[in-house]
């Protein structure tokens, strides 16, 4: 016991994997196809303290192939902890001192939960080639009737990443009324044209195997191997990116001349994916892997809908939801993860978006989380924001974004109660905090610093990091009432800084651009640093006198039509 004791240090220590008989109606489970499953069994972890008001149940919805074992041990003989032991567990970014989380192996899997492999009650034997298509959506309400039977009824946070992060947006909307928080990582929705085709190969090398035999083969002596390695080989290419590859492996080759296969290299590339797809036959079934990624292929959630917004129109406006994107991620590319957050906040819900970097590809949320834990605590933990102006201070490091009350005062007088306000280079989210507080604003910040984004999310706000100067193109025309550069305009690369001399952005410059762009001045403000900066703004020495100029503009329409013709 001394061996568990040491692997409970910082983890959840030893746990078990339980399986439930699901409570279900007389007539059964009826999928999404009117096919009816007559019992249903779900394997299930479950880490931490279910409070007595039942608000702090975290669900973890797991990718292609993972499973419900998420963090620990399950005795102390074994040398791998959970999945995700790294991301759960006490004072980690789902900290389970605080959050009651559970997992479970998916519908069709083949860990615990029902799937083909499992026995069908009305034959006495394997489903195999009966078992009937299944849907993401399938898969979400067999989740929902687990937390039932464990006595949840509303969730603090449901997370997950690729094929979890697509169950994730299922959830937003298949019951947005018991869920207060969804992370969707590194996922979309619906699969790339790229990503089918791996899918599709990858089930094809399983059907071409003569040891498939058409789904039946629970009871041969051998299962389809080769092709269910071939699979996972092919899928394990996308997880990683083109720069891990190639240092991890470049074209190094093995050591030693052992007799190979005809056509077999001595490429470690080779020798990696044959370990991999080895490794994975002697833990998952052949039709589970082709039922599963069925399911992910045919996942599309804006398929029935006018536009990608409107997918989301049931999303509970009290919802909050945060995309995460990995940079290297070829699979489900950030591009992706940025259509979700965008489809989002044009169905006015509270989203927030964050970019992280990393050279590991898709698989970086699995294998670095180092910053994915912090973005994860730092959002399930966040309060809303203030009903009231009486805000508490938030710990902040220092930036350069003034954090003047009289600035705030005077941005608000020009803000409408109720508006949609987009604050670009947001910092921390200072000013939206005001602004919510003595407004009432609908705010979206922008940023490109992680540890504002970070501080801005930690306000109860909504947030995107992004690089101002790539352009402003995920957010729609007519998106916001107003849009607020404080602190900002003059670190923002246009005509005026590209000059190889130093030169300050004066109000002369601005007035030039917004002349230029056809953009009308509605009143400029000018704030004195002292007695004799009054005194010089009064002789209209504004940029010698000015601290600090608030500027109302708006679009000249006028202008810009004759500049049109």
């Amino acid at each position: 016991m001394q061996i568990a004791e040491q692997k409970s240090n910082g983890g959840v220590g030893i746990v078990q994997t339980r399986v439930l008989r699901v409570n279900l109606p007389p007539e059964g489970l009826v999928l999404e196809n009117g096919v009816v499953l007559p019992e249903l069994h779900v394997a299930y972890e479950t880490y931490g303290q279910l409070a007595e008001d039942g608000a702090n149940a975290v669900y973890i919805c797991h990718a292609l192939t993972g499973d419900a074992h998420v963090a620990g041990y399950h005795d102390a003989s074994d040398r791998k902890p959970g999945w995700w032991d790294a991301m759960v567990g006490p004072g980690k970014g789902i900290d389970t001192n605080r959050f009651f989380v559970v997992c479970a192996n998916v519908l069709g899997g083949c860990m615990g939960t029902t799937g083909p492999a499992s026995i069908d009650p009305r034959t006495g034997r394997p489903y195999g080639s009966t078992f009937p298509a299944i849907t993401t959506g399938d898969m979400v309400q067999v989740q929902c009737l687990l937390l039932q039977d464990l006595g949840v009824k509303r969730l603090a946070a449901v997370i997950g990443g690729s094929f979890g992060g697509m169950q994730v947006l299922e959830w937003s909307v298949r019951y947005p009324q018991m869920v207060a928080r969804c992370i969707c990582i590194a996922s979309a929705m619906s699969l790339s044209a790229q990503a089918l085709a791996f899918d599709i190969v990858g089930r094809q090398a399983i059907m071409a195997d003569p040891d498939w035999t058409g789904g039946d083969y629970y009871d041969k002596a051998e299962r389809p191997k080769r092709g269910l390695a071939q699979a996972r080989m092919i899928g394990h290419i996308t997880y990683l990116s083109s720069e891990n590859m190639k240092r991890k492996f470049g074209r190094e080759k093995r050591a030693g001349q052992a007799p190979r296969r005809r056509f077999a290299t001595s490429f470690q590339v080779e020798s990696y994916l044959d370990y991999q797809g080895a490794k994975f036959v002697d833990r998952f079934d052949a039709n589970s892997y082709l039922h599963i990624t069925e399911a992910m292929d045919v996942f599309d959630l804006a398929e029935k809908h006018a536009s990608p917004a409107v997918a989301f129109a049931r999303v509970n406006p009290e919802m909050r939801i945060l995309v995460v994107a990995l940079s290297s991620d070829w699979l489900f590319p950030p591009e992706q993860s940025l259509e979700v957050a965008r489809a989002l906040q044009q169905a006015g819900k509270h989203v927030s978006y964050c970019l992280l970097r990393s050279p590991y590809g898709h698989d970086a949320f699995l294998v670095e989380v180092e910053h994915l834990g912090e973005v994860v605590k730092t959002f399930i933990e966040a309060s809303a924001p203030a009903p009231d102006a009486a805000v508490p201070p938030v710990p902040r490091r220092r930036t350069s974004r003034a954090n003047s009350a009289q600035d705030h005062r005077l941005i608000a007088g020009r803000v409408r109660d109720g508006a949609r306000v987009l604050d670009l280079g947001c910092g921390g989210g200072e000013l939206l905090q005001a602004l919510a507080a003595q407004r009432g604003v609908f705010g979206l910040g922008m940023d490109i610093d992680l540890e504002n984004v970070l501080e801005t999310i930690r306000r109860g706000l909504d947030v995107f990091q992004c690089d101002l100067d790539a352009g402003l193109g995920m957010i729609p025309d007519g998106s916001y009432d107003y849009a607020v550069l404080s602190q900002t305009l003059q670190v923002v690369r246009f005509e005026w800084y590209d000059t190889p001399n130093i030169h300050l952005f004066t109000l002369r410059d601005f007035k030039m651009l917004c002349a230029r762009d056809a953009i009308k001045i509605v009143d400029i403000c000018c704030l004195p640093h002292s007695r004799i900066d009054a005194l010089l703004i009064k002789m209209a020495g504004y940029n010698l006198g000015a601290d600090r100029v608030i500027i109302t503009i708006t679009r000249d329409h006028d202008r810009k039509a004759q500049n049109e013709t």
